[in-house]
């Protein structure tokens, strides 16, 4: 079986023989994939051919539904995270997540950002306001917010809630980021701005992102894999993913002849 990955040792994550199941019907099937660091990996395909439930898969997120089953492994920095003796609040201190939809919580702005250094207890108080404007300016979101810290997160327009998730996200110092059609509810502004923060990020982060738009994928990624059907179809470089695909499918779904 042909294995999308590339040398081990240069993985940050790292995905071997992977299924997923849930109940009878089969999302993930031998998914092999690794994911740099400090890189861009774009997840394309129709919906439903399990992009999603991959990244699910990477912050074990699928561990609170009934009737799912995994095997295979997942690595992160060479430890498999389905272990027995995984820390499940330790990974997810190093793996962040932004959903399709903005979801900041009903608070202000300040108590979002400060939410996870509270409920993990990462830093002292003290640290918390240095913090605050560290991650919104990490976020470009400090010079828009600055005066508004103590605004309710949901009454944001869309484009900045985006972005206080993430700045959420980065308080906490992650390691990878999953983005999860990020720009989906965005405007072509907004989803504009959101690329060029994530470009910026992948200095400091791993980051993948699933998307439905093709335009966005070959923009930002600097690696692409696509899938159907459950099944990883191709990776590689995103230009020979979107120039010179070796798969056929993969080729008719780029050029927009099915999916």
């Amino acid at each position: 079986m042909e294995t999308h990955v590339m040398d081990d040792m240069d993985d940050k994550v790292l995905i071997k023989e992977l299924n997923c199941f849930y109940g009878d019907f089969q999302a993930l099937n031998r998914v092999n994939i690794g994911f740099l660091a400090n890189r861009i990996t774009a997840l394309i395909g129709p919906s439903g051919c399990g992009k999603s439930t991959l990244l699910r898969c990477i912050n074990r997120m699928n561990d609170f539904l009934i009737g799912v089953k995994i095997d295979g492994s997942v690595f992160i920095d060479g430890q498999d995270i389905y272990a027995p003796s995984v820390d499940l609040i330790a990974l997810r201190k190093k793996i962040g997540m932004v959903f399709q939809r903005p979801n900041p919580f009903p608070l202000s702005v300040r108590d979002n950002v400060t939410y996870g250094l509270k409920i993990h207890n990462l830093v002292p108080g003290q640290e918390w306001d240095g913090i605050v404007e560290e991650s919104l300016r990490s976020a470009w979101l400090w010079r828009e917010l600055k005066d508004n810290l103590k605004k309710d997160a949901r009454t944001l327009p869309l484009d900045q809630q985006q972005r206080l998730c993430l700045a959420r996200i980065i308080a906490t110092r992650p390691e990878v980021i999953l983005l999860d059609e990020p720009c989906s509810a965005l405007d072509p502004i907004a989803t504009e701005k959101l690329e060029e923060l994530m470009l910026r990020l992948k200095a400091q982060y791993t980051i993948i992102i699933v998307t439905h738009n093709m335009d966005q994928a070959a923009r930002i990624s600097d690696f692409c894999g696509y899938f159907l059907m459950g099944d990883m179809v191709e990776f590689g470089p995103m230009e020979k993913i979107f120039k010179n695909p070796s798969d056929e499918r993969t080729e008719r779904y780029i050029t927009g002849r099915f999916g």
